[in-house]
C-alpha cells in the first residue's frame, strides 16, 4: 500500500506550497494529461492516465511510495476523494483543495451560487438532471461526455432556460458563453464544462437565506393548502379536494429528480403542490382557462412547471417520461394511455363503484399493483357541529413493481 497519498485539487492557478512540496516528493503520479504535463510532476515518478478512478485506485493501493492524484476544482466536492476513500482500497488520503469548478463557473458569471442546485448528468443520470433544471430556477450541471450542454438543451424542449456554458475552467482555452437552452444542440462544446441554467425568478431572501440551495421552508406550512387558496374564488373539481389531494401525494411521493404528470390539472393544486415538493411538473388541461389557473398559481407560489394545453390522451404522445402520474380526468382511456409510457406510480380517482373497477381493472392488465380506498371527508362547524360539506371518492394507485428505482 501506498505510504501516503495525497489528492491536490487543481483550478489553473499556480500550486501551493503544500502541493508543491506533495507532488515533489511523489513516486506515482495520476491525473488527466495537463495535470500530468504540469512542470511540477517529478520527471522520475510512475505516471497514471486517470480514466477509471477505481482502477487508478487499485494501483495506488499497490503500490509502495508516495502517490498524489491530481484533479480539477475540488476533489471532494463530486470528485475522486469519495472513490480513493471506498472501503474496498484502503486508502487513508490528505486533501489539498481548489477552487470547485461550481465556484468558479458562478465567479465568471459574476452571480451568487449559495441558491442554486448542483447536479452530476451523466447518460444515466441526464433525464433527472434535466428534471432539476425544470423545476428549479437556478442549477449548476457538472456535465460529462454524452450529457452535455447539447444533450440539456435537447431534453428541455419545450422549457425556456437561459445557459452559461463555462468551457476549460482554468485552462488557456477557457470560455464562457451564453446561450437559451434551445441554441445549445446546435453547437459543440468542449470538455470539461459546467453549464449555469437559469430560468424564472430566484426565491432566496435578499441576505442569501440561511441553507444552501433551496429552501424547504419557503412558502406556507403544510404538504397541501385549503381549497380556498386555489382556483381565484372558483370551485375546485371533484378530484381537487384538500384531503384527496393530500392522500394522491402520500401515494405518489414527487421528489428531487422526478418528473410529474398532472392530467387535468384544473386549479393547478396539485401541481403546485408536486412542484412545492422539488419535482418537475408538467400540467396538461384541455380548457384553457384551467392552463391559465394553474400558471398563475405557480406563480403565486414561486414554483417552476410548465403547462401543456390539449386533450388527453392524444397530447401526452410528445411529452417527456413520467415517473409519477395523476390522472385528474379523462378516466380509464387515459390512465390506460398513460399506463402505457411505464411511470412508476399512477393514481386516479372515480365518482363511482363502477368507474373504479374499470380503472383497477386496466392497471391490473398493464401490470400494475393496485390499491382502491374509498375516500370520504366530512367539513363541520366546530361552533354548532353541524355538517358543512361532504365528499365521497374512490382513490386508486397503482405501482409498477418490476420498475427499478433511478436514483
Amino acid at each position: 500500500m501506498a505510504d501516503r497519498v495525497t489528492v491536490i485539487g487543481w483550478d489553473g492557478s499556480p500550486l501551493t506550497e503544500a502541493a508543491r512540496s506533495a507532488l515533489g516528493a511523489a513516486t506515482l503520479v495520476a491525473g488527466a494529461a495537463h495535470h500530468l504535463a504540469l512542470p511540477e510532476v517529478p520527471p522520475f515518478a510512475e505516471r497514471i492516465r486517470l480514466g477509471s478512478v477505481a482502477l487508478a485506485a487499485r494501483r495506488i493501493a499497490g503500490h509502495r511510495g508516495t502517490a498524489v492524484v491530481l484533479a480539477d476544482g475540488d476533489p471532494g466536492f463530486f470528485g475522486v476523494v469519495r472513490t480513493l476513500r471506498a472501503p474496498e482500497f484502503g486508502l487513508e488520503v490528505e486533501v489539498v483543495p481548489g477552487v470547485s469548478s461550481v465556484a468558479a463557473a458562478f465567479a465568471r458569471a459574476g452571480m451568487p451560487w449559495d441558491d442554486a442546485q448542483v447536479v452530476v448528468a451523466h447518460p444515466r443520470t441526464l433525464r433527472r438532471a434535466v428534471n432539476v433544471c425544470r423545476a428549479h430556477a437556478k442549477v449548476a450541471v457538472l456535465t460529462s461526455p454524452g450529457a452535455g450542454p447539447a444533450e440539456l438543451g435537447l431534453l428541455l424542449a419545450g422549457v425556456h432556460r437561459t445557459f452559461v456554458i463555462c468551457e476549460e475552467l482554468g485552462t488557456e482555452r477557457e470560455q464562457v458563453s451564453v446561450v437559451t437552452s434551445d441554441k445549445a444542440p446546435d453547437h459543440t462544446w468542449r470538455d470539461p464544462n459546467v453549464v449555469i441554467v437559469i430560468g424564472g425568478p430566484v426565491s432566496a431572501a435578499e441576505d442569501g437565506g440561511w441553507i444552501a440551495g433551496r429552501d424547504p421552508g419557503a412558502g406556507p406550512r403544510g404538504w397541501v393548502q385549503p381549497d380556498e387558496a386555489y382556483g381565484d374564488g372558483t370551485a375546485l373539481g371533484e378530484g381537487e379536494t384538500e384531503l384527496l389531494r393530500a392522500a394522491q401525494l402520500s401515494r405518489l411521493g414527487p421528489r428531487v429528480g422526478d418528473l410529474v404528470w398532472d392530467i387535468g390539472c384544473g386549479s393547478g393544486a396539485f401541481a403546485v403542490e408536486a412542484a412545492r415538493a422539488g419535482a418537475a411538473v408538467i400540467a396538461v388541461d384541455r380548457d384553457p382557462d384551467a392552463c391559465a389557473r394553474t400558471d398563475a398559481a405557480a406563480r403565486r407560489y414561486g414554483v417552476q412547471l410548465q403547462v401543456v394545453h390539449g386533450s388527453a390522451p392524444h397530447v401526452l404522445e410528445d411529452l417527456p417520461e413520467p415517473d409519477v402520474v395523476r390522472v385528474g380526468g379523462g378516466g380509464a382511456a387515459v390512465v390506460s394511455a398513460v399506463a402505457d409510457r411505464r411511470p412508476q406510480r399512477i393514481v386516479a380517482h372515480a365518482a363511482t363503484r363502477d368507474a373504479a373497477e374499470l380503472v383497477g381493472r386496466d392497471l391490473t392488465e398493464h401490470g400494475y399493483r393496485v390499491e382502491c380506498a374509498l375516500l370520504q371527508s366530512v367539513e363541520l362547524d366546530t361552533r354548532a357541529w353541524r355538517e358543512t360539506e361532504r365528499n365521497v371518492a374512490f382513490l386508486l394507485s397503482g405501482v409498477l413493481s418490476d420498475r427499478p428505482v433511478i436514483r
